[in-house]
């Protein structure tokens, strides 16, 4: 596999091989090198499921705050423990691959099951933490100022978009819903009709 160089990190290729960092010892060693060559480095995380403009804008207000912007990803089991069991809806390899391509985001790591949802501040002490406002998991800790001695900053930035990935969720299954029982109340009507007419 090739090194991973702020080069190859920083040009407008999707470089996912370098790019897509799981492996938490390499990323803060990358991390590091890039805060040595003055790179402002910015911390975001989330599960990035259905991924929508509210994700996209969000993630570029993020990016506004420095130079490199890391995103930890949820795994597909660790979405699974906060979102419930039919979470995600998109699995983890491809919520990676779609993030990659995004061009605000430069570097992208997993969170797993059973790691602390402050384990990559800790890790990183990133010059700026963003979260938002809708993420329930850091609003005490923050409030709290747990992470302000990991981070220089830390950013708590409004919903983007008037939708989210649950509400979008929620509506196709009501929209599910809804064709279902109209399907089954024409079939029992026809039936009956069958019935009366037969």
């Amino acid at each position: 596999m090739a090194s991973v160089t702020p080069a190859s990190i920083l040009e407008n290729k999707t470089h996912f091989e370098d790019r897509f960092i799981p492996d938490h010892a390499k990323l803060l060693a990358v991390v590091e090198g890039l805060k040595k060559d003055g790179r402002r480095i910015v911390l975001t995380q989330g599960v990035y499921d259905l991924i929508h403009e509210g994700h996209a804008l969000y993630l570029e207000k993020a990016k506004s705050y420095g130079d490199i912007l890391v995103v930890g990803v949820d795994s597909d089991q660790l979405t699974k423990l906060r979102k419930g069991p039919n979470r995600p809806i998109v699995p983890q390899d491809e919520r990676v691959k779609m993030l990659i391509h995004l061009r605000h985001v430069d570097i992208v790591t997993m969170r797993e099951a059973g790691s602390d949802i402050g384990d990559l501040i800790r890790l990183l002490k990133p010059d700026v933490l963003v979260t938002s406002e809708t993420t329930a998991d850091f609003k005490d800790d923050i409030e709290r100022g747990t992470y302000t001695k990991f981070c220089r900053e830390i950013v708590v930035l409004p919903a983007q978009a008037a939708t989210t990935t649950t509400a979008r969720i929620r509506n196709l299954t009501i929209e599910g819903a809804e064709k279902l029982a109209r399907e089954v109340n024409k079939l029992t009507e026809d039936f009956l009709n069958g019935i009366r007419n037969g």
